[in-house]
């Protein structure tokens, strides 16, 4: 008689959504209670008859849906009127910063997880990815990143914006592509597995991407320092002091400093998959802010989302997969949702 749902539309389409909405519908008009829990707004207002607002573990307020708006649901859950647009921006003379072709992934097991993959990735845009979770999303970026093995026939040739000199990734590891000084950031799905070290305190996570740069083999602690004291404030992280272990801070304040520290250091290439998980409202659109800002400095930036609304406004491509391979790559000031859930579950772009 009580249905519990902790985000339940996070891997499902647009039409996999509908259905569900639809049952949650016949299940309430025959008296049962439902308790939906989730931070899309627009899943709230379509589908709630009344909302309760938390805060910090603190109930905030309980209103009837019809008698609110996704303004004033965020204010409430920010504790002040915040501002939900994004100003995405035309690209600028785009350049191709990443060439990719034939990109072919399999896993230990042999299970194939990326099938001739191929795309461009300009300068000064975003190009966003959309795709049911596990359809080669995270292989994806983690093979640009140098972490991951690739195929033969695989490429992935990055263009320095100054020189032109091009760079087949796919020779590389992650630490031969920092050394050859390929500017390229990364946000992986795995924070504290991939992203950062756990036993490590704020300030030295931020030493992770800087520690050899120290003149005569000694590390350089001040700059880093400053950096955390930046990322802190800039992105409201939640912490008792600098000290904490990152481990200790809840995931979303992980986030924020992972988040935080690759932003800074002025990428060339900007990667992220799933850059605003775990985050409250008003710090995922300061995230999107700053990943608009990235492109507007010339990165190449691909932001792997779930949320299908952001991807449309905050995006200028979405290349969607399915299964691991591209059903299509479209415009994000034309897409559609419908279009994009279709694409996300086989079919391929007309």
């Amino acid at each position: 008689n009580i249905l519990i749902l902790d985000e339940p539309t996070a891997v499902l389409t647009p039409q996999e959504i509908e259905k569900l909405f639809n049952v949650l519908r016949a299940m309430r008009n025959d008296g049962k209670a439902i308790l939906l829990i989730t931070h899309k707004l627009n899943e709230v207002m379509e589908i709630s008859d009344v909302v309760a607002v938390l805060r910090k573990g603190q109930h905030i307020k309980t209103v009837r849906t019809a008698e609110t708006n996704p303004q004033a649901l965020t204010d409430m859950m920010v504790g002040r009127s915040v501002t939900l647009n994004i100003n995405r921006t035309v690209p600028v003379d785009p350049k191709p910063r990443l060439t990719v072709a034939g990109l072919t992934v399999r896993n230990s097991e042999g299970v194939t997880k990326l099938n001739d993959v191929g795309f461009i990735a300009y300068s000064g845009e975003i190009l966003g990815i959309a795709g049911i979770t596990g359809s080669g999303q995270k292989e994806l970026l983690e093979a640009v990143a140098g972490l991951i093995p690739t195929m033969s026939g695989s490429s992935m040739i990055y263009i320095d914006p100054k020189t032109g000199k091009e760079e087949d990734l796919k020779k590389y590891d992650a630490e031969q592509i920092r050394a050859l000084g390929i500017r390229l950031a990364f946000v992986p799905e795995d924070r504290l597995g991939m992203g950062l070290v756990g036993s490590m305190n704020i300030p030295d996570n931020m030493m992770l991407r800087s520690y050899k740069e120290g003149k005569f083999g000694l590390t350089d602690r001040v700059k880093p320092k400053k950096l955390a004291e930046k990322v802190v404030e800039e992105l409201e992280v939640a912490a008792p002091d600098l000290n904490t272990p990152v481990r200790k801070l809840s995931g979303g304040n992980v986030q924020k400093v992972l988040v935080g520290r690759e932003l800074a250091s002025d990428p060339s290439l900007m990667m992220a998959a799933y850059a605003v998980r775990g985050l409250d409202i008003n710090t995922s659109y300061a995230i999107y802010h700053l990943l608009n800002d990235q492109k507007l400095k010339g990165s190449a930036v691909i932001y792997v989302g779930e949320d299908l609304d952001v991807l449309i406004e905050l995006c200028d491509r979405i290349m969607v997969l399915c299964a691991g391979r591209i059903t299509g790559i479209v415009d994000g000031r034309t897409a559609n949702k419908e279009q994009i859930g279709l694409m996300m579950a086989g079919a391929e772009q007309k």
